[in-house]
């Protein structure tokens, strides 16, 4: 609203396909990013959507700026999970860890909380503390059996964290119940379980081109293969 009519179009055209290429394109969403960011650096949303591109190409130095910038011009807290994020890609963790004791965390709704304990056990995995970061995961949050749209992942995060420390039985356990939880295939606790069990997916694709290689080899290539054990 504070730009031009056009210059506002050509910045919002821009912040679209930010959105839409984030996930399966992400450094073209980058290229959108800062062609917005060229374009209106000094509107928040430009900087946020920037941030989250630039987070999404691992340039955390990059996105820990504009999300520090988007911080500034909203005054509002809810980035300081994915800004400390970007500490830990740094090679910061202690700086991450820092930033999950600071007031901000009070300020954030129940969501960034969640999102904030999980990069928190993260940073304690960075730190080589796998216990202290199995305890961060433990909260009424992971208690509940109320289903919201962090719980598959912090399912998963503790699930995973179990399974590094050799826990395996409650590992799957709580693979199983992220799996439960994970309504829109958000993680891959599904994949994760059948690895546990032993089980292998096999691609029909490659197994019918196998077959259809073995129906043109001659009995002589079939007995010249054939080892005497066999």
């Amino acid at each position: 609203m504070s730009l031009p009519k056009t210059l506002a179009e050509d910045v919002s055209r821009n912040l679209v396909m930010v959105a839409r290429l984030i996930d399966e394109d992400p450094e073209q969403a980058y290229a959108y990013s800062r062609i917005a960011l060229r374009l209106a650096s000094r509107v928040a949303a430009v900087r946020e959507a920037a941030g989250f591109a630039a987070y999404a190409t691992q340039k955390y130095s990059e996105a820990l700026a504009e999300f520090r910038a988007a911080k500034r011009m909203t005054g509002s807290v809810e980035l300081w999970p994915v800004m400390a994020d970007c500490e830990r890609g740094l090679g910061r963790p202690e700086r991450a860890m820092a930033m999950a004791g600071e007031p901000e965390v009070q300020k954030l709704d129940k969501a960034g909380q969640v999102e904030m304990r999980l990069v928190a056990a993260g940073a304690r995995r960075d730190m080589g503390q796998l216990d202290a970061a199995i305890v961060t995961l433990q909260s009424s949050e992971l208690a509940s059996n109320a289903v919201h749209p962090w719980t598959a992942r912090l399912r998963y995060a503790y699930a995973d964290a179990l399974l590094a420390a050799g826990r395996e039985d409650e590992a799957r356990e709580w693979f199983g119940k992220a799996l439960e939880a994970d309504k829109d295939g958000s993680t891959d606790a599904s994949d994760r379980l059948a690895e546990m069990d032993g089980v292998e997916f096999v691609d029909a694709l490659e197994e019918d081109e196998d077959e259809d290689g073995d129906d043109n080899r001659t009995d002589g290539d079939e007995d010249k293969d054939r080892t005497p054990e066999a």
